[in-house]
């Protein structure tokens, strides 16, 4: 008994057809580079053609901004803005480096131009206790580690960024600053986030208030603002 081997058609779009109704029951089988470079290039030519519904009006990025910023302001109304803010950050990161800094060792500064009342960055890190804290603040001191990166959040939590965190450690204090720190809640979880208070320039620095709590052992200020208060603390 011989079985005869099913005739292999082809489509048009390059892709094989399989007579049998089932791509299995044909085992495997090469492919030209012929029928492949003219499947490769209708699949390309469909990716690079967009969608029915953005060929109406501007198709281009500003367009497709000015409509998120419309659904926005339409969600605002009844929606917790901190958590759409929260959002649209995670979506569109704002553009910051780290360099030397005038103040105090590194700092942050702004890579393009930021409005008063938007949230320029997440203080990312480890949330642990204050046992915990007091611990590792002990422990860096013998490692060496001049600077210890902690941020309270409230009484029982602190947010911990000396060796697991982003770029906001590297923000300076300053006793006039262009931002200030806020805690939101996202998801039943406590977070910090940096908001701009004023207009900040493109290589300005990034500054907020410390707002650490006055001891006899004072740090002194360097940030340089006309109404310095001498100290951190």
């Amino acid at each position: 008994t011989s079985f005869s081997t099913p005739k292999k058609k082809k489509r048009d779009d390059g892709m094989r057809e399989h007579v049998t109704g089932c791509a299995r029951s044909e085992g495997y089988y090469k492919i030209d580079k012929k029928d492949k470079l003219k499947y490769l290039n209708n699949s390309r030519a469909f990716a690079e053609e967009p969608p029915a519904d953005t060929q109406v009006g501007n198709p281009g990025v500003p367009g497709r901004r000015s409509e998120q910023r419309r659904l926005l302001s339409s969600f605002t109304g009844s929606c917790d803005s901190d958590l759409l803010k929260f959002n649209q950050l995670k979506f569109r990161k704002k553009k910051l480096k780290f360099c030397k800094s005038h103040i105090h060792d590194w700092g942050l500064f702004a890579m393009e131009p930021i409005a008063a009342d938007e949230m320029v960055i997440e203080y990312v890190g480890q949330n642990i206790r204050q046992v915990i804290a007091d611990m590792r603040e002990k422990r860096y001191e013998d490692e060496g580690i001049g600077s210890s990166y902690m941020f309270r959040v409230d009484h029982d939590t602190i947010i911990d960024a000396t060796k697991c965190g982003n770029f906001a450690r590297f923000i300076n204090h300053s006793c006039n600053p262009n931002c200030y720190a806020k805690v939101i809640t996202v998801e039943s979880q406590k977070k910090i986030v940096i908001y701009s208070k004023q207009h900040i320039n493109v290589n300005e620095e990034i500054t907020y208030d410390y707002k650490f709590p006055i001891e006899d052992v004072k740090i002194p200020c360097l940030c340089g603002s006309e109404n310095c208060r001498g100290t951190l603390n």
